[in-house]
C-alpha cells in the first residue's frame, strides 16, 4: 500500500536551499525511519508568491498520491503517467525548473513519502533523488523528460520516453537532447522497438544515445534538422493561465503549452540517420546467468532494487 502523508503539507510551494538539505537528509530520512524535520526546514526555506495558484501545493499531492495509488505494484511505470500531468500542473519556464531548491522543497517538505515510495532501494533512498542533478532528482528529472520530449501541446512522446528507464537515466544526461528534433527522433526509433516487441529495448536505447552524442560532436544537428524553437509567449500565456486552469484529468493527457511542433520533416531526417548509427552501435554486454549447480537460481534484482531505478 502507498505510505501514509507523514506530516502536515505546508500549502505553497517554495525553496530550500542544498546546504539546508545536506545538514538535514541522513540515514534515519533516507530509510523511512524519520520524517525530515519540518519546522527547521520550514523555517531555512523562502515561500514562493501564494497568490499564484501554481505554487499551490493540494494539486500536487493529489496528484503524487493517486501516482502512488495507481502503481504500487510497478512503480517504475508511474513515471510515464505522472511525468506530463507533473509539468502540466507546476507551469515553470526553464529557469524556474533549472532551481534545484523548488525541487529540494517538494521532495523535503511537500512529498517526502513519494521519494520513499518511488526510489528506495533494499535499505535506503539515494541523496541524489532528494537533492541533486536535474536528470536523477525524483520530481526534476520527471518535470524534465516532460519539458525536452514534448511535441509542443502534445505529451505523447513523452509517455514512450518514460516507458524505458534508461531514457531517464542516459538520454535526459544529454545535451544534445536539448535540440526538440533530436529528441523525438529517438522517441519515435524507441516506440517502433516497443511496437516490435524488440527484446531489452533500453540496451538499444543506450547504444542509441551514445552513439547519437558522439555523432553530435562532428555533426551539427540543428543544421541537419532545423528547429526554429517553441514560441516563448505562448509558454508564458500557458503559465499565466494556472490561475483559472483545473485540476489535470487523470483519465487522458493533459495539454501543455501550445508553442508550436516540431518541423516532421526536421525528424524524418534524423530518423533516417538514427537508424544508421543504431545499426552500427555496439549493444551492451550482459553476463548470461548460469545455475553453478543442482537446485541453483539465477540471481535476479529484487523488487525493491527496480524501484529505486
Amino acid at each position: 500500500m502507498p505510505p501514509a502523508t507523514p506530516h502536515d503539507i505546508p500549502p505553497v510551494l517554495g525553496l530550500l536551499p542544498d546546504t539546508i538539505v545536506a545538514k538535514y537528509l541522513g540515514h534515519a530520512i533516507q530509510s523511512g525511519q524519520e520524517t525530515p524535520p519540518q519546522v527547521a526546514l520550514r523555517k531555512a526555506a523562502t515561500l514562493l508568491p501564494t497568490t499564484e495558484a501554481r505554487r499551490h501545493t493540494a494539486p500536487l499531492r493529489q496528484l503524487l498520491e493517486e501516482a502512488m495509488r495507481r502503481f504500487d505494484d510497478q512503480r517504475t511505470a508511474a513515471d510515464a503517467w505522472l511525468a506530463p500531468r507533473l509539468h502540466a500542473t507546476l507551469r515553470l519556464t526553464r529557469a524556474e525548473a533549472a532551481d534545484g531548491r523548488l525541487w529540494n522543497y517538494l521532495a523535503l517538505l511537500v512529498a517526502p513519502d513519494y521519494v520513499l515510495w518511488r526510489h528506495r532501494g533494499t535499505e535506503t533512498t539515494a541523496t541524489s533523488r532528494f537533492s541533486g542533478a536535474h536528470y536523477t532528482q525524483a520530481f526534476s528529472r520527471l518535470w524534465w523528460a516532460a519539458e525536452l520530449f514534448r511535441d509542443g501541446a502534445d505529451y505523447r512522446p513523452v509517455e514512450t520516453a518514460c516507458r524505458v528507464q534508461d531514457v531517464l537515466n542516459t538520454t535526459l544526461r544529454l545535451d544534445v537532447i536539448d535540440h526538440r528534433p533530436t529528441a523525438l527522433a529517438i522517441v519515435r526509433i524507441l516506440d517502433r522497438l516497443i511496437a516490435d516487441g524488440t527484446p531489452r529495448p533500453g540496451d538499444h536505447v543506450n547504444a542509441l544515445s551514445s552513439a547519437v552524442n558522439t555523432a553530435g560532436s562532428t555533426l551539427v544537428y540543428d543544421v541537419l534538422a532545423p528547429d526554429p524553437g517553441g514560441e516563448g509567449e505562448a509558454v508564458l500565456d500557458w503559465i499565466d493561465q494556472a490561475q483559472d486552469a483545473p485540476a489535470v484529468p487523470f483519465e487522458r493527457l493533459p495539454d501543455g503549452p501550445d508553442d508550436g511542433r516540431v518541423s516532421a520533416q526536421s525528424v524524418d531526417t534524423l530518423v533516417a540517420l538514427f537508424d544508421k548509427l543504431l545499426a552500427e552501435a555496439p549493444r551492451r554486454q550482459r553476463p548470461t546467468l548460469r545455475p553453478t549447480g543442482p537446485g541453483v537460481i539465477p540471481q535476479r534484482a529484487t523488487e525493491a532494487q527496480r524501484h529505486s531505478l
